[in-house]
């Protein structure tokens, strides 16, 4: 097939936008993002939330592993003022660590331990091992100790929280949401 080229008297001539076509698009387009960015940072900010219970909940099943691997309890501390938490040894096995694990909590979230054991329990293990009453402690063959804490809540600033609590036999650690938490209490 071969064009025609020169002066051609009943070709149509090419469409295409106007700058003014263009611009109204994009002033539409802008409007549109504008209404939707309030409920897109919402689910940002869920989100955010989410993927730090779902590390919190990771870094209970790597200290389970690691406390069977090893064969040295795993402590998963808690430090709700610091905003932090954390993987080591207990201080009785191991000082220095280089599979340490320590974690900053997401612009805006709280971490707060819950459903500590009775008191005596508590005190009896403190005194055994040397260590905070808001850790949970992975034992050698992988069983969580009985003066772990039943339950660990993730919050961010609008209220919203996760709860990490124990699973019903008490072998793990499993996320539930407030409606789920509410419910089994």
């Amino acid at each position: 097939m071969t064009l025609r080229t020169g002066n051609q008297t009943n070709a149509k001539p090419f469409r295409a936008f106007t700058l003014i076509e263009l611009i109204l698009v994009m002033a539409m387009l802008l409007i549109v993002l504008a209404v939707a960015a309030p409920s897109l940072s919402n689910f940002f900010k869920g989100r955010s939330l989410d993927s730090e219970a779902r590390r919190f909940l990771a870094v209970t099943r790597y200290g389970q592993s690691r406390a069977i691997s090893e064969g040295m309890p795993m402590v998963l501390w808690v430090d709700a003022q610091e905003r932090a938490y954390g993987l080591e040894p207990e201080a009785s096995y191991d000082n220095a660590d280089a599979k340490a694990l320590d974690y900053d909590l997401g612009k805006d979230l709280q971490i707060e331990v819950r459903d500590l054991p009775n008191q005596a329990t508590v005190q009896a293990g403190l005194n055994q091992a040397n260590r905070n009453p808001n850790s949970i402690r992975f034992r050698p063959d992988g069983f969580i100790a009985e003066t772990s804490p039943k339950t660990v809540v993730i919050k961010d600033a609008s209220g919203d929280a996760i709860w990490i609590s124990q699973s019903r036999n008490g072998l793990t650690y499993e996320i539930q949401t407030n409606a789920l938490q509410s419910v089994s209490r």
